[in-house]
Order: structure tokens, then sequence, then C-alpha cells
């Protein structure tokens, strides 16, 4: 999986990650601060999260809470994440050997793969899948097998499934609500996930960072409320999807006691402790009414609605994503046979960005996804007006 714009070797690199560059993140967001077009490549909101939360940030900040904080997270927000876990879907955390508090879910995942991965091992994920999936079983020397979902329903193909796992399975890594298609995983594809995992002895991690942002009738279902897997399934979680403050990198890890002891061990010698001051600040997050959720889910579906709409009129062919806030454009009907030269072209054919969604892939072509770009609704439905009147102009390509 290289990057749009591979720099080509770089001799001082290991060689298991001289697949990795620049994020696709960075050089698209570097590719619209160049020409000024519209950013719905990278996923973060251009709006502040709630005021009560920030206010609780500079509070702490001039409080004096601006030093190194406990390692496992200051006690009122891992006492507020166990309560949160417990309030939504009923599961019960010792907060004080349950839950780790990380620099945002990306370390989160790094320290529970390290932890967890001897070289050799190996890593099922769904594909596509969000690219520190890959390079951090790269990191721990494992070994990454794909099953991949298709366009556009993204469904879970049960033979693919259970032909990714061998006696070398160490974890399965499940992503729902699901970046970069917006696939909310039903309930029958979990137990589907948590059955063959626990057949081959594996645990399963899960990525949830966007579990308060489903849409219509999809409802969010944690792998660890399912009978019996509580005590195999590792948790992951962020404040900066919910809350809209991505650039806090607060993010957690619950399980089992003997996990998150593991984790927090790999932790400590990744970036030791972070977010000092961010940490009560998500505290008073977590604790936020049932309906400040509901409607930020409400108006983010709005949003979904006025750009899918959009890359609809412009001649595109949508997925229709029920959670985060990523949809999935087939360009083929446009004339398109490589979306990354397309995404490249686009900022100054219409001044609009996406990204190539073969980034997220081992195979694009074998899913299908060489002409596929996704893009991001977690903007001003102003901009997000500007960016579907800007894509209306796109003839043949």
């Amino acid at each position: 999986m290289a990057p749009i714009d591979d720099p080509g070797p770089v001799p001082a690199l290991i060689a298991r990650m001289r697949g990795y560059g620049t994020t696709i993140f960075a050089q698209m967001t570097a590719l619209a601060t160049q020409t000024g077009a519209i950013n719905l490549g990278q996923g973060f909101p251009d709006e502040d999260g709630p005021p009560e939360v920030l206010e609780a940030a500079v509070d702490a900040i001039r409080a004096g809470r601006n030093q190194y904080p406990p390692g496992r997270g200051v006690p009122e927000l891992r006492a507020a994440i166990a309560d949160h876990q417990h309030r939504w879907y009923g599961l019960e955390l010792d907060p004080e050997s349950q839950v780790l508090v990380t620099v945002g879910a990306t370390e989160a995942l790094a320290a529970t793969v390290l932890a967890l991965c001897e070289p050799g091992d190996e890593v099922v994920m769904f594909e596509p899948y969000f690219d520190s999936y890959a390079a951090v079983t790269s990191l721990a020397g494992a070994v990454r097998r794909t099953v991949p979902l298709r366009f556009p329903e993204y469904a879970v193909e049960e033979d693919r499934l259970r032909a990714a796992f061998s006696a070398r399975t160490r974890l399965v890594l499940l992503n729902t609500p699901h970046n970069p298609t917006g696939k909310v995983f039903t309930a029958e594809e979990i137990e589907l996930v948590c059955s063959i995992a626990r057949e081959f002895g594996a645990w399963v991690v899960t990525d949830e960072v966007y579990e308060h942002l489903t849409f219509e009738d999809a409802v969010h279902i944690p792998a660890a409320t399912l009978p019996g897997m509580a005590e195999h399934v590792i948790t992951i979680g962020s404040a900066g999807k919910t809350l809209s403050t991505t650039g806090w990198k607060v993010g957690w890890v619950t399980g089992p006691a003997q996990v998150v002891t593991a984790v927090t061990t790999v932790k400590q010698f990744l970036t030791y402790v972070g977010s000092g001051p961010f940490q009560p600040a998500v505290a008073v997050g977590l604790r936020l009414p049932d309906e400040r959720y509901r409607a930020f889910a409400s108006t983010l579906q709005h949003k979904r609605n006025v750009l899918t709409a959009g890359l609809r009129a412009a001649g595109m062919t949508v997925n229709h994503p029920l959670g985060t806030y990523f949809v999935i454009a087939d360009t083929a009907a446009l004339g398109v046979r490589d979306a990354v030269a397309f995404c490249q072209e686009l900022p100054h054919r219409v001044g609009v960005v996406g990204v190539p969604a073969s980034v997220f892939h081992d195979d694009p072509a074998g899913c299908g996804a060489t002409t596929q770009v996704r893009f991001a609704f977690c903007k001003r439905q102003d901009v997000l007006e500007e960016a579907a009147a800007r894509l209306a102009d796109l003839g043949p390509a």
C-alpha cells in the first residue's frame, strides 16, 4: 500500500516499513492548501466541539493541569470511560484495571498490536482498511490477511472471512462503524467474526471511534457485548470524532485487565503520557446528555445527504453510509479509469479534494476500487453545498 506520491526508497528505513511514505491524508491536505480547494479528503470537522467541553480544557490549563498525567490516564476520565461503556452498552469495567487512556486511537491501536503480536503472527482485517492498520501490523513484524468488502453494500462473505484465518492468526481488527466506507456491521456479521475468532483462539480488537455517528435505524453493536466475548475483546475508543476535537488526541483501550496491562506496558514506551489538560475535558464530554449525542448524529446525517446528492448529481455512483462521516463514490461513469490521477487533478479542475480509495486496499483492482474516491462530509453545510456545486461542473474525464 504505497502513497500516491511515493518518494521512492528511503535507505535508512527498516525494510518492513519501506512501503510507507507520507500518509495520503497529509498529501491531499497539502494539495488542498496549495490550490485553495475544499478539503473533503481528510476526516476532520471544521467546527469546534461542545462549548462546555472546550471550556473544561481551558479551566484545566488555568488550574495548572499541564504536567504529566498518570500513566493510565487521569482518574476522572477513566471513570467517565467506564461509565460511558455501562451507560450505552451495559458493560461493566473497573476503571483502575480495565481502562487505559492513550494519545488518540492511533496509539491505542499501535500499542495493542505491538503488545499482542510476535513477528510472523497474522492479523486479519477487512479491506478497505484505515491506513494505520497495515502500518502497525508491519511495525510488529506481523502479517496482514485481508478480507475484501465490495462496493456498494460491503457485506461480509463468510467463506472469504474464514479463509483469512489460520493457526497463526493472533487477532482480528474489526472497525465498526467502518472507515472508509461508512458501513455499520450488522449483529450477524459481528457474531460471525467473533465465532470464527474464538474458533481459532484469536483476540478481537474493535475500533469503535465512530460509535456515536450512526444514521437512520443503524445501531452500533460492540463486540464485547456478545455472550461470552467480554474476555476476548479489546475495545478502542476516541473522543476526537464524537466531540469534534480530533487535534486533542485522546483515545482509550478497554478490555480484560491482563490485556490492558500488556498494552500499558508497550504504550509507556511510545508516548509515555499525553493530552494532560484535555483528559478532564473529555471526561466532561463523555457525560453530556444523550440528546446531545443524538443531535450531532442527526446533523451529520443531513450533511451526508447534501454531499451524496451532490456526488450523484455529478454523475458518480455512491454507497449509502450508515455511519462515520465518509462516503465512497465510484467515478467510472465519468470515464475515469484511475482514481489516483483523478484525485490529483480534481483540485485543479473544480477545487475539491478527495482521497483515492485504492490506498485503503492491498488489491484495489480485485476489489473494484481503482475508480473509487472517499469523500468526508464532516464540514459546515455551506461548505458541502459549495463542494456539491463545484462537483456538478465535472464532465467526462
